[in-house]
């Protein structure tokens, strides 16, 4: 290149070519922090959020949960975010907003919008056949429970779609319906895949070998259909499911601390699964399990299988920035996950009148609040969200323009009434 600007010699060339770079990573660097303003600017009252600061605090004095992070995110900015208690009670590690959690079914939402990116591109259809993409899914049977214990079979009525996936009326639990016995049998019983020996793909194939418990498309059942689209987007996009994730939805979204399986540099980052004791909370001493510290991290177990349905670990303010793209119609920072109609489709009830919960339906990966008197808690109809198995939750709410994240991890989260509270501390904060 010629350099014909009296000032501008081959040294200080290359020291502007420096501070344009500097200034790129410190860009792409503030892009990934939301930004935080002062409450009342966006319509809520830091006197009643402090509240809600109160009342989380109980949760930890009185020894129900060991820590929490929570996030509110008004009109894009952070209002309300606070780290409180411990990560690790026992070795004196206090709660942090960087902490890592186990987000277990908040994968969902992820892998949901992760088909959807395909859906877009015209790699699959949510209309298709399971069977297109994973042919084991062809020829299903039902088990039908008779009253001494067993079960006959039926031929399934119809054959499972991926729109029916998203909604969870595929037909299939967690392994809990008449043929149980056989998914334990097959190694199928419960949520937990970070143990497993065979990529998801695999795991899924031979699934497709077992009984449903209902004929798809004809009843709300929680179970593995997220698991299954995990392994579609696989076999449609030609990529392991962590590589698509990280290329089409966390890099975009500068989702840095989202992860299947934790690189050892962030493992002090992970908080501990605490379970109800006696006195207060107890660290669980398991490994590997559901009810367990989990094989998440690096180097601690067979890390090959990518759970779509609850493998993943993230961070609140990682998971908010997801939400936020959903509330901003498909797009952060710049960065096009999803179109607007396409987030309107997934947060629109699908189940057609199937018996759900009281005021709710169920989107593609999200419940819906159809009804909010039906419903009889605070919030906004048309409201989405889910949470996770390790007591973390979240919900995003138009009409008002929040995103909420709450993380700690208690299983099983008996006796425990945060969300309420939670829930009840950000609506009456609200002042415009």
């Amino acid at each position: 290149m010629r350099l014909t600007h009296p000032l501008l010699t081959p040294a200080n060339y290359r020291k502007y070519l420096s501070l344009l770079l500097l200034a790129a990573v410190c860009s792409s660097s503030y892009a990934a922090e939301l930004s935080r303003v002062r409450p009342e600017r966006v319509g809520m009252s830091s006197a009643r959020l402090e509240r809600l600061d109160s009342v989380l605090n109980t949760y930890v004095d009185e020894g129900l949960v060991a820590g929490q992070v929570a996030v509110v995110l008004r009109k894009g900015r952070i209002v309300y975010s606070t780290a409180n208690g411990m990560r690790d009670k026992e070795s004196g590690i206090p709660m942090t907003e960087d902490t890592i959690f186990r987000i277990a079914s908040q994968t969902k939402a992820i892998v949901s919008t992760a088909i959807m990116i395909l859906h877009e591109r015209g790699d699959l259809n949510i209309s298709h056949p399971l069977s297109r993409y994973i042919p084991e899914w062809s020829d299903m049977k039902v088990a039908v429970a008779r009253e001494d214990g067993s079960y006959t079979l039926e031929e399934a009525r119809r054959p499972i779609t991926i729109r029916q996936l998203l909604t969870h009326t595929g037909g299939m639990s967690y392994g809990s319906g008449p043929a149980q016995k056989e998914w334990e049998a097959a190694g199928f019983q419960g949520w937990y895949f970070a143990n497993k020996q065979e990529p998801i793909l695999e795991s899924i194939k031979r699934m497709g070998s077992l009984p449903l418990d209902q004929h798809p498309g004809e009843e709300w059942i929680y179970g593995y259909n997220t698991d299954i689209l995990g392994a579609v987007i696989e076999v449609a996009s030609g990529m392991d499911l962590s590589s698509f994730l990280q290329q089409e939805i966390f890099d975009p979204l500068a989702m840095h601390d989202t992860h299947f399986y934790l690189p050892q540099s962030k493992a002090d980052r992970l908080a501990v699964v605490y379970q109800p004791g006696d006195d207060g909370v107890e660290a669980i001493a398991a490994r590997d399990g559901m009810q367990s510290q989990g094989l998440y991290v690096q180097g601690s177990g067979p890390n090959m299988s990518y759970s779509g349905g609850a493998g993943l670990l993230s961070t609140a303010h990682d998971y908010a920035r997801f939400l936020q793209m959903t509330l901003s119609g498909g797009e952060l920072d710049g960065n096009r996950i999803l179109s607007r109609k396409t987030i309107e489709l997934m947060t629109t009830d699908h189940l057609e009148g199937k018996p759900f919960r009281p005021g709710q339906g169920f989107g593609l990966g999200f419940f819906v609040v159809t009804d909010l008197g039906a419903r009889g808690i605070l919030g906004s109809e048309g409201e989405y969200g889910w949470g996770g198995a390790y007591h973390s939750t979240y919900w995003v709410d138009p009409a008002e323009e929040l995103v909420v994240v709450y993380m700690t991890q208690l299983i099983p989260a008996t006796g425990v009434d945060d969300y309420n509270k939670l829930r009840s501390g950000i609506y009456q904060a609200i002042i415009d």
